[in-house]
Parts: structure tokens; sequence; C-alpha cells
């Protein structure tokens, strides 16, 4: 089945097509947010560092960005309806796994290989879409793939927040396991089974490679602020450059790469990939960093932290129809730039208003902000690089644009909790040194361990509760401004990468046409 012959199908199946992807894509972007509501209380059912909550809103971030270049290729060689469907197959035991898990290490493994899961049948989703759409439909099915799949992701604390009312933390894992059954279902049932698939051969050796690299650099970030395990730290950053170098030597060296290294230096593909990891990044980082704000230091229940995020939400669905026009009548460099405008006010929105006893409206506002950011770079960000390849290599494509989600997700949260833990760490031991009696070894760790163990160990000590919580509110506050500013300069960093790299939207014409002569001349020397 080629994708004319889909093409000139009545709408209604192509909509049921579209609706499938999409909830093929809600499963991966739930998972990846339903865990920020829950991390104060997974921290203090475990008693967990701060680096093991990071790990564990992390992990299935770390899984997926790790995976998706690979598994993508994989879907383009041997089936992307299959990868889908064993994807999806797969994240039903990792869910439950999350959910019983009787570890904080086991649950950090499970989010693991629930990003694993993720990385088979995320990546197909919007491969499908570049192979089975094109012109101005492709563009408005990629707006309603892209903001409809990051405002589930926000909608995940909502839903968490209500579980976590009434029943244990591990509830919510178990949200998306009747998502994936529906889109096992609709998957096997409406999903072409062959669509503009390559006959190259997967470069397994790259595949590996980008694992390693990938997920040996988000260990490292996570791993920093831990002492005690500098040398670690160390031998995964030496090691991540050394694969980085070995891969990039490996995919210039082969007829079939994994990644396209002259495609991936094509002007639109590689600057998209930049800005939209930095958008995507940002959003899920300020969920990270909101939620457990929200908790600690405002005292918002689970589900009032859950709620707060519904206007970022209901903007993101509402402007990314709007995005799609934008990019269709000003280009995608002047949507891109116009969505760094809306993150860069959200963040310093947090960064200047939230404190201590603000109103809500202080708290909605930076949302709304970064939903509407989110909502029009989500679309140029995503359009850029599937048009800008050719269909053979969409798999690559779709692959850049998942990790523009999740290596900008796991990166930024990585570098904001890394942030987190060494201001919140760095303001208590200040404190302390600031107390006039004497404070055992032991205390002083457990109160610079987290905010979760300064909550315990207040509980033990109700006669200092006040001040070690008031003092552990007091030093997260910095911690998460640290991770605020950071965000701001990302921000600021990736919009002055689109606005002098980007082209304008009459150089991006003509790019996109001379990139699409190129790769019909490529393929028809291939077949002769």
């Amino acid at each position: 089945m080629n994708a004319e012959k889909v093409k000139n199908r009545n709408s209604e199946p192509g909509m049921v097509v579209l609706a499938t992807l999409i909830l093929g894509a809600a499963v991966a972007n739930l998972n990846l947010s339903v865990a920020n509501v829950a991390l104060p209380s997974i921290g203090l059912a475990f008693n967990a560092s701060q680096v093991q909550i990071n790990m564990v809103a992390v992990g299935f971030s770390l899984g997926l960005a790790s995976s998706v270049l690979w598994f993508g290729a994989l879907g383009d060689h041997h089936g992307r309806k299959m990868m889908l469907i064993l994807g999806t197959i797969i994240s039903i035991p990792a869910s439950l796994l999350a959910g019983f898990a009787p570890t904080v290490n086991m649950l950090v493994l499970a989010r693991i290989i629930g990003g694993l899961a993720a990385g088979m049948a995320f990546p197909t989703t919007l491969a499908i879409i570049t192979a089975l759409w094109s012109g101005p439909k492709r563009t408005r099915s990629i707006a309603l793939w892209s903001g409809i799949g990051a405002a589930i992701a926000a909608l995940g604390p909502l839903l968490s927040g209500y579980l976590l009312i009434s029943r244990p933390w591990g509830s919510v894992f178990l949200i998306t396991l009747p998502l994936a059954l529906l889109t096992l279902v609709m998957a096997i049932k409406f999903i072409p089974s062959h669509v503009n698939e390559t006959k190259n051969p997967v470069d397994n050796v790259g595949g590996i490679m980008s694992l390693i690299l990938i997920g040996t650099l988000i260990m490292a970030i996570n791993f920093a602020p831990v002492p005690s395990i500098r040398t670690l730290v160390l031998v995964l950053i030496i090691l991540a450059a050394v694969v980085g170098f070995l891969f990039i030597k490996h995919q210039r060296g082969i007829p079939n790469p994994l990644y396209d290294l002259k495609v991936a230096g094509r002007r639109i593909f590689w600057v998209a990939a930049s800005a939209g990891i930095i958008v995507f990044g940002s959003l899920m980082g300020a969920l990270y960093i909101g939620q457990q704000f929200l908790q600690n230091v405002l005292g918002y229940s689970t589900f009032d932290a859950g709620l707060s995020i519904i206007p970022s939400a209901i903007l993101m669905i509402l402007v990314a129809p709007q995005s799609a026009k934008f990019v269709e009548s000003r280009g995608s460099r002047f949507t891109l730039l116009a969505g760094y405008l809306f993150c860069l006010l959200g963040f310093l929105t947090m960064l200047l208003l939230w404190k201590e006893g603000i109103p809500y409206w202080k708290v909605g506002l930076a949302y709304a902000l970064i939903g509407i950011g989110v909502g029009l770079a989500g679309t140029p960000a995503s359009h850029s690089l599937t048009g800008s390849v050719p269909v053979k290599r969409v798999g690559m494509a779709s692959g850049t644009a998942d990790l523009q989600r999740d290596f900008g997700g796991a990166i930024m949260t990585s570098i904001f909790g890394t942030l987190l833990t060494a201001g919140y760490a760095s303001a208590f031991a200040s404190k302390i040194n600031n107390v006039p009696q004497q404070i055992s070894a032991g205390v002083e760790a457990t109160l610079q361990k987290s905010f979760a163990s300064a909550s315990t160990l207040a509980q033990q000590y109700p006669q200092y509760s006040d001040q070690i919580i008031a003092g552990a509110k007091s030093s997260f506050l910095v911690g998460d401004r640290w991770a605020y500013l950071a965000g701001i300069i990302a921000i600021l960093v990736g919009a002055a990468l689109v606005f002098y790299k980007f082209p304008n939207m009459e150089e991006e014409k003509k790019l996109l046409s001379h990139y699409y002569e190129e790769d019909t001349k490529t393929e028809n020397v291939r077949k002769k």
C-alpha cells in the first residue's frame, strides 16, 4: 500500500488513523509526566534522596531518548506498525512494575523499561503521519499530534493528583494501561502495515552507540551533585565523549548510516532540532520543578497541584492549530520565535513571582505563558524536521522530533534537578552553619538530602518541626531559582540560534524545494 492510495481514501478512515497515532503518542506523553506530581509522595515513601527523585522523574525520558533513533530506524526497515504494536505491548508490564515497585531503584528501572517501550512506539507515530500525508494536511496533522501530545503531557499531573487523593503513589503509573490497551486494538485494526518503508539495512552498531551515548550523558548530569560518586560521573562523561566520537566516525564511514549526518547538517533540520530540544525541554523542566514547588512550598494538595497545569494544557490545544496556520502563512522562523517569546515570559514569571505564599494567579500565569509558547513552537519544530528529509528517512526525522521532547525533557529535567539539588543542599548547609547548637553529622546529611527527607525528620522531632520545614522551604526556593535562571539562559540561546540561523519564509521554501530535488535525484541514481 503506498501513500497515494491511502490519501485517496475517504476522510473518515484518515481521521481514525490520525486519532490512533495521537492516542499511541498519548501513552508515551502521559508516562513522561505522570510521575511529577507524585515525586513528593515517592520521596516520603522511600525516604529517597533528591538524586533518586530526579532519576524517577527522568528515567522514562532516559529510556525513550536513548532508543528513539535506533528503534525509529528499525521501524523504517522492518515495519512501523509492528514497532508501534510491540512498544505498546511492552509498556503494559512496565507500567505494572512501576506501579507496584517495592524499592525506589526498582521504580527507576521500571521507568527506564517503559521509556524503551515508548522508544519503539513513539517515533512510529510521527513517521506514519509523515508517510501518509503531505502539504498543508501534513502540517495540520503534525499540529494536532504535537499540540494534543504536549497537552496530554501537561494533563498528566492533574490525573495523578486526583488519584493521589485516595490512592497510593503507585496508582499514577497505572493511568496509561487503558490507553495502551485501546491503542493496541486500534493500531492492529486501522494502521496500514507498510507505507514507504526502506529496504536498506539497519545500522545496529550505530543504534547501540546512540543508546550508550545519550544514556550515559543523561546519567552523568543527574549524578553530578553526589560527591561520593564523582569518579563514576567522570567515567560516564569520558565514555559519552568517546562513544560520541566513534558514533560520528562510524556514521561517516558506512553507506546506510543510522543518522545521516549529511541530512542532519541541513540548516532547516539542525536548527529546528536544537530549537525543539530547548522548547520541549523547558516544558518538561517547568512541570518537574513546578510540581515540587507547589506541594513543598505552597502546600498544595496533589490534586490542586495537578489542577494548576490546566491553563497550559488548554492553551497548547487551542494554539496548535493557529501555529499550523502561522507556519503556512508566515513561515517556521516567525512561529518559532513567537513561541520562544512566550516561553521566556513564562520562565521570567516563575523566577520573579514564584515565592512562598503567592496566590494561584501567579502560578496559572506562568503555566499559561509556557503553554502558549510550546503550542506555537511545537509545530514548526517538528514540521521542519520531517519536511527537510526524504520519505525514506522519516524514521530519522521522527526520531529526532521525539528527541526534541525526550532528550530535551531529560536534559532540561536533569539540569534543573541537578541545580535544584545543589542549590537546596548549599542553602541548607549555610543555615546549619548559622545555628548555634551542635547538629550531628547524620541529621545534617538528612536535612541536605532532599525536602522529603527534611519533612520526615520534622515528623521525628516535632519540637523542631516548624524550623525544619521553614528551612527546607527557603532552601528549596534557592534551588528552584537556580533552575529557572538556567531555563531562561537556554531559551535566550535557542531564540538567538533561530533568529540568526533559521531561514526566513522565502528562503525556507527554496531550501525545502532544493532538498526535495536533491533527494529525488539521489533516489533515482540508487534505483539505476
